[in-house]
């Protein structure tokens, strides 16, 4: 194989070059800065103008060392040089051969370093050389049709050439490549290698341009199809408005426009409205924030602005109906006629703001719908209990993917009417988060001088809430902010007593639930009796709830019976009830039977109504103390000591005539049923009664039950929950009541009934008390 290269050794300045580099043959200029760059080109001009051009590693660095800097370069003659401003220069170089450094001679004031120079010799080409030159020109001439970024002049300038080497060198340099991939050809001093590695290079290069091409006329075409769409498009515009036709958005906007002057909108909001059709208009048809648009129109075109229904002033109807959905109630029923009578002389009034709060089961959520029955409105009902969140009353915000109003204006659309009766369901079981308070945001919707106004986040104009009947729940009015509560009319419903509950189980619960299980009223009879019996003994709630339940379960079991047993009629008496539903669950109070000392009766009020209980004093041998058990509470407490208190200041009047009784003996005090915890100062007349019955050893009438907070000094101040009180007395067998003289005016709530059957002791001092409740020996 002939000998391809021949080399010779010498000394030259270097050039280091950043970012480029200088192939055999190739011309180009260089800019340089650097000073030792500048004492090199200098040097070179002053010997032979020759000089070594090698490029760096990395092009950031400024002061480049042995390691930086790639051993193979090109030997070039300096052609021209041009000083720039700034102490820079253009330097025109051309490259003459390959060169490998073989040593650093000086580093100051230039580079300079030791190269071995090769020189190509030209000479006989074998048969795989030529074909690998054919092969180079074809691909470069098709590279030049496809890339269009080099001249075809160019072309037959390379044609031309017939040494390989020189072939391979000016191709490479009119190649975009990497640094690396011209490094890679540069070193390749074989001639055979050079020619495959480029053809390498442009074969991989042609397929980029293929992909590139490929994709440009993709895009092309869609750009076309686009511009051909848009074309036809305003084509079928301009005949539509010829022909008097419209398109489908503009159709659309017409609609909308119609639907938004027939919902007769308020000025703000019709305005805010037809903007928003405009925006529509303007918007491509499949644009996401064009659905936006069209749900937000929906929202507004479905709200009752100007609907609403008309009012039933009918008192006498409006009575009627009232007292068909719930027995009782006196006080909520009353307040609704009040409304209707005032609507019946004011044209224009805003909506009250009731609260109704009592015990589960007492009908407070159904009175809500019975009102609106009554006054012929629509009824919406929202539950808030659970509710964590300020946005699930005002809504969210338009900017939120899935935005939507707030339960209130959602709650007005259900309704259809602007004047619906809204009820808003345990509003005393909201709480609040990182996400807001929602009782604060329904202080606006609460408040007749805001809600005229109120301001939804998703719908951003003032809807007007100030015509609606808002009616709250609760159970408790300790968990309701104060000035949530203070913007509400309060009216509290209390349990119900044993002889309403009665008349609720035989009026509606047992027809409703008869009808639910498929009877008729023949198959299945209840009697007075049995219902009291499942009141006292099988339910202890203030509502009906469970009452209800029991009931139920009863008409299952005749249901069966009824078809299994073919029997026509099941009556339901006291003493079958058990049969039914089992043994009793609860303790019914009732009055002792016989006169005992120190034991005497009080009356206590409970959530699920009023009952007796019994208060029991040993006496023991002991040095004066005073035990209280039965789950005392500390109002009960001191009360019990205030009792004692007295009765040792009483002791002559009492008959108690040993000296230091009260440090002989210790008190046993106890309130039987001592699972149930028991607070209050009500029973202090009743704890007084039983200590000075133990001392004086005088037994207590037990037909006598008492209640009635005491004093020091013995006077009877009033209590609370006479009415269930008395009515526990009366159930237990009571036949004489002692209440404080201040609580004559409670008795008015007391069913007529029920004070025929008692005798009403009223008392404003102790010594009252003791004469009537104490049996002195004669």
């Amino acid at each position: 194989m002939p000998k391809e290269n021949q080399y010779s050794y010498r000394q030259i300045p270097l050039l280091p070059l950043r970012g480029v580099l200088v192939f055999p043959y190739m011309v180009i200029h260089l800019d340089v800065g650097r000073e030792k760059s500048i004492s090199a080109i200098e040097e070179a001009m002053v010997d032979d103008k020759k000089i070594f051009l090698a490029t760096q590693k990395e092009a950031q660095t400024d002061d480049p060392g042995e390691e930086d800097i790639y051993r193979i370069g090109t030997v070039a003659e300096v052609k021209q040089i041009l000083k720039m401003p700034g102490g820079t220069m253009r330097v025109l170089v051309e490259g003459l051969s390959r060169g490998e450094i073989q040593e650093y001679v000086s580093y100051e004031p230039y580079l300079k370093v030791g190269i071995k120079e090769f020189t190509e010799i030209s000479g006989h080409k074998s048969p795989e050389i030529e074909a690998l030159m054919r092969t180079l020109i074809y691909q470069f001439e098709q590279y030049v049709k496809m890339s269009k970024k080099i001249p075809p002049e160019t072309v037959v300038a390379v044609v031309a050439v017939e040494e390989p080497g020189r072939l391979a060198d000016i191709i490479a340099s009119h190649l975009a490549l990497r640094i690396q991939e011209k490094q890679s050809i540069l070193e390749a001093l074989n001639v055979s290698k050079r020619l495959e590695i480029i053809c390498e290079i442009l074969a991989k290069e042609m397929e980029v341009l293929e992909l590139e091409r490929k994709i440009n006329i993709r895009v092309r075409k869609q750009m076309e199809k686009t511009q051909k769409e848009y074309y036809l498009r305003e084509q079928m515009k301009a005949i539509q408005k010829e022909l008097g036709d419209k398109d489908d958005r503009a159709a659309e906007g017409e609609e909308l426009r119609e639907k938004i002057a027939e919902a007769k909108l308020p000025p703000e909001v019709e305005e805010k409205a037809l903007k928003e059709v405009e925006r529509l208009e303007k918007m491509p048809p499949m644009v996401a924030e064009a659905v936006v648009v069209r749900n937000y129109l929906d929202w507004l075109l479905a709200l009752p602005w100007s609907q609403e229904t008309r009012d039933r002033l009918d008192l006498a109807m409006a009575e009627k109906i009232l007292d068909e959905d719930h027995y009782g109630l006196a006080k909520p029923k009353e307040r609704i006629l009040e409304y209707l009578a005032i609507r019946k002389l004011a044209k224009k009034m805003k909506g009250p703001i009731l609260c109704f709060i009592g015990p589960p089961g007492v009908g407070k959520t159904s009175l809500g719908k019975s009102i609106a029955r009554a006054l012929g409105r629509k009824f919406v009902r929202i539950s808030l209990g659970g509710v964590r969140d300020e946005a699930e009353i005002r809504g969210h915000r338009r900017t939120y993917v899935g935005s939507m109003p707030g339960r209130i204006v959602q709650g007005m659309k259900q309704a259809g009417s602007k004047n619906p009766v809204f009820l808003l369901d345990e509003v005393d079981k909201m709480s609040s988060d990182f996400r807001g308070d929602p009782s604060a945001a329904l202080l606006e919707v609460l408040d007749p001088e805001q809600n005229y106004m109120f301001s939804d986040h998703y719908l951003e104009a003032p809807f007007d809430l100030s015509k609606t009947m808002f009616i709250t729940t609760a159970n408790s009015p300790h968990n309701i902010p104060r000035p949530l509560l203070d913007r509400m009319e309060v009216i509290y419903i209390p349990g119900y007593t044993e002889e309403e509950k009665t008349r609720i189980a035989l009026d509606y619960l047992v027809p409703k639930q008869v009808k639910e299980h498929g009877l008729k009223p023949s198959n299945i009879k209840f009697s007075e009796g049995a219902v009291r019996k499942i009141i006292r003994q099988y339910t202890r709630e203030a509502g009906v709830r469970n009452l209800e339940r029991e009931i139920a379960s009863i008409c299952r079991k005749t249901a069966r019976e009824v078809v299994a047993n073919k029997k026509k009629c099941v009556r339901v008496t006291s003493n079958s009830v058990p049969s039914f539903l089992g043994a009793e669950r609860y303790r019914y109070g009732t009055a002792e039977k016989e006169n005992q000392v120190g034991v005497a009766t009080g009356m206590a009020w409970t959530e699920t109504g009023g009952d007796t209980l019994s208060i029991e004093i040993a006496l023991l041998k002991g040095r004066g103390k005073l035990f209280l058990t039965g789950q005392l509470g500390d109002v009960m407490k001191e009360s019990a000591q205030a009792a004692l208190s007295y009765v040792r200041s009483k002791a002559e009047e009492l008959g108690i005539t040993e000296p230091d009784f009260y440090e002989k003996y210790d008190l046993h005090l106890h309130v039987p049923e001592g699972a149930i915890p028991k607070d209050g100062p009500s029973a202090g007349i009743a704890l007084a009664t039983a200590l000075a019955s133990a001392f004086a050893k005088l037994p207590v009438r037990s037909d006598v039950a008492m209640t009635g907070e005491i004093t020091l000094r013995g006077r009877v101040l009033p209590v609370g929950g006479i009415k269930e009180k008395v009515l526990a007395a009366h159930r237990a067998g009571i036949t004489t009541v002692v209440l404080p003289a201040d609580n004559r005016k409670d008795l008015e709530e007391v069913p007529a009934n029920v004070k025929k059957k008692l005798e009403f002791v009223f008392v404003d001092h102790m010594d009252q008390v003791l004469e009537k409740a104490l049996i002195k020996s004669s």
